[in-house]
């Protein structure tokens, strides 16, 4: 009798115990168990595999004339200056409907499609018909749609979109045909140095013009360019860039076309401890001593 009672007991025991791990479990369901471990990989994927997946191949066409491998701090507009291009031409060649998304070790077209890099002078002309427009009415400092691609740790004043066709070609202009001008009045404070400078410092008050040192057409107006404050780019011929930078205004629009002595922005600081011009003069990308190009004073 005594066992049947202890059996009895201990069943009772264990119903209970049942029904309250029941309630606690009704009451607090069980948290859900993510797998985080990776998909097993097929009988056919080697280690190599891994490797290529984890790490893509370089480009083809890296190291090769006419193509240009990102940098860290690199933005479309800088690599276009650096290889005397529009930044909008390097969009439509690379396909990059995004501008803003150049990554390092990307490997991009700096040159014409159909051009042979490797011939001396060998580049499309990107420079249009000299037609005049009306400057806006009132100078204004550069906003968000006159600006241009940035990349990673770059500014981030850049274009929305990049038009499906560029400007339209003409023949090419000589460079012993460009009538260079000065574009500021001021005295020279800073000489040309490749390493450093890149071009001459010229100064001047807040608000003196800054004109087009020759015949061409704007690639470029902004403010997305690190170290060069309110920036302008002008593309004279097939060979020739000018760069007019720390402006306290801009008075032109990407694509417009100027003439040589047309008022294009007013001397500023930005981007600059004092008010002062920044002015380049590139060949075929590179900087080159502004002074020897310019008319003696």
């Amino acid at each position: 009798m005594n066992d049947v009672r202890s059996c009895t007991a201990g069943f009772l025991c264990a119903v209970l115990s049942g029904l309250v791990l029941v309630g606690c479990s009704s009451t607090h369901p069980r948290a859900p168990v993510e797998d985080r471990r990776a998909p097993p990989k097929s009988a056919g994927t080697s280690a190599a595999d891994s490797r290529r997946d984890a790490q893509p191949l370089p480009a083809d066409n890296s190291g090769k004339p006419g193509y240009y491998t990102v940098r860290p701090q690199d933005t479309l507009v800088r690599i276009a200056l650096d290889n005397g291009q529009n930044w909008k031409d390097l969009a439509r060649w690379n396909g990059l409907e995004n501008p803003n998304l150049i990554e390092v070790g990307q490997v991009l077209r700096v040159s014409p499609p159909g051009v042979d890099p490797a011939l001396p002078g060998a580049r499309a002309v990107t420079v249009a018909k000299i037609e005049t427009r009306p400057l806006d009415s009132k100078p204004a400092a550069p906003g968000p749609g006159a600006t241009a691609p940035a990349a990673s740790g770059a500014s981030a004043s850049s274009p929305a979109a990049v038009p499906a066709a560029s400007t339209p070609a003409v023949a090419a202009v000589s460079d012993d045909t460009v009538n260079w001008m000065w574009p500021a009045s001021g005295a020279v404070t800073t000489n040309f140095d490749e390493t450093k400078s890149k071009g001459l410092g010229i100064a001047g008050k807040a608000g003196d013009p800054v004109v087009a040192a020759a015949d061409g057409r704007v690639v470029y107006a902004g403010s997305g360019l690190r170290g060069y404050g309110n920036l302008v780019i002008v593309k004279h011929n097939s060979t020739y860039l000018t760069a007019y930078a720390h402006n306290q205004a801009l008075l032109v629009k990407e694509d417009q076309a100027v003439r040589r002595g047309q008022k294009i922005a007013e001397m500023g600081s930005t981007d600059s401890e004092s008010v002062q011009l920044h002015f380049e003069i590139r060949r075929q990308g590179k900087p080159i001593d502004p002074a020897k190009l310019l008319p003696p004073r």
